[in-house]
């Protein structure tokens, strides 16, 4: 849309609830979460809403995606093994890895500038705090 707020256009439009956008770096595609196939899956798009294709796909819930800065590889929370935690794959999908591993439930990555570390917030220790996991 344009500053002012006029001039939106839709990019979803189904029965699911689609949500958590998150731009490639290049700007050129947009992975979101979406609940179109009964759960939480991350699906990536064109940046005009195009080749909208599911990159998870199992009976977990999976969200909040978040690229890394060179746009090869996009971080994301999945409940898959019990509880929520940091997982990473490729950007197509490929070569999905679980990065944490704890009872907390860890939440929102976000990648450092330089693609060599991955923030996030867990509840360990019963409060929340900000965690850092080195990746490269």
């Amino acid at each position: 849309m344009d500053a002012n707020g006029s001039d939106q256009t839709r990019l979803t439009n189904n029965d699911a609830e689609d949500w958590k956008p998150a731009w490639s770096p290049d700007g050129t595609r947009i992975a979101f979460t979406s609940t179109r196939d009964g759960n939480y899956e991350i699906y990536l798009m064109d940046a005009d809403g195009g080749n909208q294709t599911r990159l998870t796909d199992n009976s977990a819930n999976d969200g909040l995606p978040a690229w890394s800065p060179d746009g090869t590889q996009i971080t994301f929370v999945s409940d898959r093994d019990g509880n929520d935690e940091i997982y990473l794959m490729d950007a197509d999908g490929g070569n999905q890895t679980r990065l944490t591993n704890n009872d907390a439930y860890d939440l929102w990555p976000a990648w450092s500038p330089d693609g060599t570390q991955i923030a996030f917030s867990s509840d360990r220790y019963f409060k929340r705090e900000i965690y850092v996991i080195r990746i490269k």
